[in-house]
């Protein structure tokens, strides 16, 4: 069974309901790509911290709207994938733009960290791109 953390940031307000679909569908991706014994930590956070975060692991002195931290080792009988941290500012900033339910776009944001974690990367390639967005629409048509 996959372990499925997620954790906000400061004093971040998030329905409870929308906190229990996002580790759902992360459970559910997670099985889609084979994970079934695998742990995976999620923050949702603002673009304060992510600019934070970004320019300190990415040297991109801006906030972004999701990052991916590997881990990739076992901690006892569980894989441990890594953290996901995604900023909720930026999400309902994209919805928006998008036209998309806020919902949607978290969503998305957590397939797109997931993808990553597995081990595909969009910036490598333009075949790698193509690949890496394949897996991600491919797990997102499970949610529409």
């Amino acid at each position: 069974m996959n372990k499925i953390n997620l954790k906000t940031y400061k004093k971040l307000e998030i329905p409870k309901e929308l906190k229990y679909l996002l580790k759902k569908r992360a459970n559910h991706t997670l099985k889609f790509f084979g994970f079934k014994n695998s742990m995976l930590d999620i923050y949702i956070t603002d673009d304060e911290e992510i600019k934070h975060l970004n320019s300190t692991y990415r040297q991109k002195d801006k906030p972004t709207d999701v990052l991916s931290f590997n881990i990739n080792e076992n901690i006892g009988n569980i894989y441990y994938l890594g953290e996901i941290v995604i900023s909720y500012d930026t999400a309902l900033k994209q919805a928006i733009e998008y036209g998309v339910s806020l919902e949607q776009e978290l969503t998305r944001l957590l397939v797109h960290g997931i993808v990553h974690l597995i081990g595909y990367d969009h910036e490598t390639s333009l075949e790698d791109e193509k690949t890496f967005f394949e897996k991600q629409e491919s797990a997102l048509a499970m949610f529409n």
